[in-house]
């Protein structure tokens, strides 16, 4: 049971390390993520403006066209009204006229309307490629300071995972099993924890579980955290063992 208890620990004691070393590097990996979303988000706004000034741009071709075809069909129908031979006749080209008329009325109306959305459309893209040329560089920022740190620490990281390996090696699946948990469920990740003068992560423990965990003879759980509880010399041991500072 030494050796299981020994085992958990170096497991753990590895553990801890890896986690420091994700600690350091804060909140860069997540602000990277946000950024990332914030640069989808803003390329999205800038691809579906461009593409209804696209669409407002044939519309506003198709309108003058319209109003062109309205003008030349006015001045063909007053030319018409010259010649005719009876009133029904007149009339019926006067409504003509006045049908072209609402036409090209209409149609300067939509063309004032699509200038003003163009306008609008307009500044809203100027504005988000601006936002997005800001965006870009502080991602480009924050994501050459992750470099760094993970650079500077990718060795004994990669000497870590390989250490952690082994460890896992070292352990039943059961027991495996059983740590794993542990750290899954507890926001510290720390699954093994050492009795200091007593008492585990500030919380006394019973005089009778004091004894055992110092018998080091089976596996101790904190009843208060669910924890396994070793004494401080696995520690000791593990440090040693790793040849961590």
């Amino acid at each position: 049971m030494v050796e299981v208890l020994q085992n958990l620990t170096n497991l753990q004691y590895i553990d801890n390390r890896i986690d420091e070393l994700k600690r350091m590097r804060g909140d860069l990996p997540e602000e990277i993520l946000d950024i990332e979303t914030e640069i989808t988000r803003l390329e999205a706004r800038i691809k579906r403006s461009k593409a209804e000034i696209k669409d407002l741009t044939l519309e506003k071709s198709n309108l003058e066209l319209e109003i062109e075809e309205a003008d030349n069909l006015v001045a063909k129908y007053e030319e018409q009204q010259l010649t005719v031979r009876n009133n029904r006749e007149y009339d019926a080209l006067t409504k003509e006229i006045e049908t072209q008329k609402q036409i090209k009325e209409n149609a300067q109306s939509r063309l004032e309307e699509i200038a003003m959305q163009m306008e609008e459309l307009g500044k809203s893209v100027e504005e988000s490629e601006v936002k997005l040329e800001e965006t870009q560089k502080m991602l480009d920022e924050k994501k050459g300071n992750l470099d760094k740190l993970i650079e500077s620490t990718r060795k004994e990281e990669d000497e870590l995972i390989q250490k952690r390996e082994e460890a896992v090696k070292n352990l039943e699946s059961r027991y495996l099993r059983s740590y794993e948990r542990l750290r899954k469920g507890l926001n510290n990740g720390m699954a093994v924890v050492a009795m200091e003068k007593g008492s585990s992560l500030g919380m006394m423990l019973p005089p009778q579980v004091q004894v055992e965990v110092r018998r080091k003879n089976k596996i101790i759980f904190d009843e208060n955290s669910g924890r396994i509880v070793v004494d401080p010399s696995f520690f000791e041991e593990a440090r040693k063992q790793l040849n961590f500072t």
